[in-house]
């Protein structure tokens, strides 16, 4: 059966021309509407070049993406994009910043319709005192911030996540996690994320997909997260298979490791092979 999402087959070489190399080849995944998905491996396995294909900013090399039953074709409001640093627009507020978007996804609501969108996320994130402050005046944690309401007040169908905390000190980073799943309990999306993480990974995750190294990744193994939602931090650390689990993304993240600094084993010639005439 078909998923919500569907991701079939994707590959991505940047020069077709030098080399006919991909950084992910043969990438498939289907997502059930409303899952949360956490994409984890080494650096440069290709994590975010699968997000950033699912989002339309990087051309598919092979494969398809379909979203509610339509295929892609480039960017669009029904895929909300929140990156490591959220690139808020300097001369306008927190709240101009969100309603930018807001203002060209809903033309034909009213101004005071659009203003409570904007309202309404940038207050679920705990901005709602800070609508009227400019970019410089917030600290990195409530950027970000913004840059979550921005995405969900779009009402996209797809939430995609690059690495959104990475940049966040840790007590900032459980703060914005703990936001986040508090959104998706008042608001569920279904949700892309790329993480570095894998204690927030099941924090976070209905599945979490651990990928082979670059170049020519794939999916590697699935993890199924068995924690109920709402989801609570607590409760989740206190799961019976919460350290089983996190042994086994270790364990898979090690392998890969291993592999990638394994020695080439020289290439034997036929010549090399040949039993030496006796004297």
């Amino acid at each position: 059966m078909a998923g919500y999402v569907e991701l079939y087959n994707l590959t991505k070489i940047y020069d077709p021309e030098v080399s006919k190399v991909a950084v992910v080849r043969g990438f498939n995944l289907d997502m059930a509407e409303g899952e949360f998905i956490s994409l984890i491996g080494h650096s440069g396995c290709g994590k975010s070049t699968v997000l950033t294909m699912v989002a339309g900013l990087n051309d598919i090399s092979e494969g398809a993406v379909v979203v509610a039953k339509r295929e892609i074709a480039g960017p669009g409001p029904d895929r909300g994009v929140v990156f490591q640093a959220p690139c808020l627009l300097p001369w306008m507020t927190a709240f101009d910043n969100v309603k930018l978007g807001v203002e060209r996804v809903f033309p034909h609501a009213s101004k005071k319709e659009r203003a409570d969108i904007v309202t309404y996320y940038l207050s679920l994130v705990g901005l709602g005192s800070a609508l009227n402050k400019y970019p410089k005046e917030l600290s990195e944690g409530m950027k970000q911030r913004v840059g979550i309401a921005r995405a969900f007040a779009l009402a996209p169908k797809m939430l995609l996540l690059d690495e959104p905390f990475g940049k966040l000190d840790s007590l900032t980073r459980m703060e914005l996690q703990d936001v986040l799943l508090s959104l998706l309990d008042k608001d569920p999306k279904t949700t892309l994320m790329v993480t570095h993480d894998v204690d927030e990974a099941l924090l976070l995750s209905d599945r979490i997909v651990m990928m082979t190294n670059g170049p020519e990744a794939r999916v590697g193994e699935t993890l199924a997260v068995p924690f109920e939602r709402p989801r609570a931090r607590a409760s989740v650390l206190e799961h019976d298979a919460y350290y089983d689990l996190r042994g086994r993304m270790i364990q898979f993240l090690e392998d890969q490791d291993k592999r990638r600094h394994k020695p080439k084993e020289p290439e034997t010639s036929p010549d090399s092979l040949a039993v030496p005439a006796s004297a």
